[in-house]
């Protein structure tokens, strides 16, 4: 199980618009601090702790960079709300990476929205919901 994911950030006060135009949606608390920000799930007693989103700035002082290939998916409970989170995240400072839809290479009910962050981080919000309608359907 993934424990958290970090991406990079040199705007946090970009960054944190820009998420929490989503992550709070999907149940993610932020913790602010010096090191940057933490986005976290409640998690559940006796079960494994969910993954943490981190978004922070470099380490080692150079500019953030997104990774080339680099990809961070968050589950949503349905289309309508894959396309209500990818409109917020756009008007808050989000770039389109892909609107929301299905994509042929991908199962009938895999329903997603491609987005940059303002750091170019690729983030995608996405559906399978087999009791909404399908691409096929």
């Amino acid at each position: 199980m993934i424990s958290y994911v970090t991406v990079g950030a040199d705007d946090i006060p970009g960054a944190k618009r820009f998420y929490a135009a989503f992550l709070p949606a999907l149940g993610y608390t932020l913790e602010e601090g010096p090191e940057g920000l933490s986005y976290c799930l409640p998690q559940t007693p006796g079960q494994p702790a969910p993954p943490d989103y981190y978004v922070k700035p470099t380490f080692d002082g150079q500019p953030a960079s997104a990774g080339n290939g680099a990809m961070v998916a968050f589950e949503v409970r349905g289309q309508a709300l894959v396309r209500k989170l990818h409109a917020a995240a756009l008007a808050a400072g989000g770039h389109d990476e892909g609107a929301p839809g299905f994509r042929a290479d991908y199962g009938p009910h895999f329903y997603v929205g491609y987005l940059r962050d303002p750091q170019g981080n690729k983030i995608a919000l996405f559906s399978a919901d087999p009791n909404e309608p399908g691409r096929d359907d």
